[in-house]
This record gives C-alpha cells, structure tokens and sequence, in this order.
C-alpha cells in the first residue's frame, strides 16, 4: 500500500497516541516522542513498523506523540491515520 497525503490519527490525552502519517520515498521512518521512552519506547516502535507491515504499508514517514497508550491503541491510531491517508495498493 501507498501513502498518498498526509493524515493524522488520535489525541494528546493521557492514555493515548497521536499519529501523524505522510508520503515518504525511502521506507518507513519514525519520530517517537514518548513519556515513557525509556521503559517502551522500543516496543512503542516496533507496534508501529508490525502495523505497517499488515498493511503492507513499505514507504511512510510516522510523528508519534504517546501519552502512555497501551499496544492495542497504538495499532488503532496507526490503523486509522493509514486508512485516512488514502491509501492505494
């Protein structure tokens, strides 16, 4: 699947995750910011790449804000930015 525009996904709330998607040229990219970095920041990341990759999503570039959110809604909030992007396989 292909990014097409630029989409965004969830909140800043507490227990949440923010994502912002859009086109990328040279495979996945992500910029994680997290309050909890140091204990998930890399299992946060790698919820984000499994995700994209069950979409088949190969080319993106990923902002994510966590606010603590839990594995299942970083893969929700992920899911929705993907599909709002309109993406095209």
């Amino acid at each position: 699947m292909k990014i097409l525009k630029p989409a965004k996904a969830g909140t800043y709330e507490s227990n949440d995750i923010y994502i912002m998607i859009q086109p990328n040229d040279n495979g996945i990219k992500i910029e994680l910011e997290s309050i909890v970095m140091k204990q998930f920041g890399k299992r946060i990341e790698e919820v984000i790449k499994e995700t994209l990759e069950k979409l088949e999503v190969k080319d993106a570039y990923v902002v994510a804000k966590d606010r603590g959110a839990l594995d299942y809604t970083v893969s929700a909030r992920v899911e929705t930015a993907v599909k709002r992007a309109g993406v095209e396989k």
